[in-house]
């Protein structure tokens, strides 16, 4: 499963269901570290990417995390939710929080 680090803000926003997405920048070290956790699955038609994540308040083992089902993505963040404006994501928009 994949772990990523993240502010206390962010984790304390997706804690309370109030943000529901996450943003990593478009770049190599990214896509390689995604492609090797996805599951492919198909949706009304469509392929869609579920990555299941840690978000991890911290970088110590023993810090707050939160395990989330996402599906993957590229487009533009939300500004209030940490994104430059029209800067383009690997967006995880989580679908189910399943332990905090």
């Amino acid at each position: 499963m994949l772990i990523l680090p993240i502010k206390k803000k962010w984790f304390d926003m997706i804690a309370s269901g109030e943000k529901k997405e996450e943003y990593r920048e478009i770049k190599p070290y990214w896509f390689n570290r995604f492609t090797k956790n996805i599951i492919i699955f198909n949706y009304d038609g469509h392929n869609r990417h579920l990555i299941n994540v840690i978000l991890r308040n911290g970088y110590r083992s023993d810090s707050p995390q939160i395990k989330c089902k996402c599906i993957l993505h590229t487009g533009k963040g939300k500004e209030e939710w940490g994104a430059e404006p029209r800067k383009e994501y690997y967006i995880l928009e989580i679908m189910e929080v399943q332990d905090v």
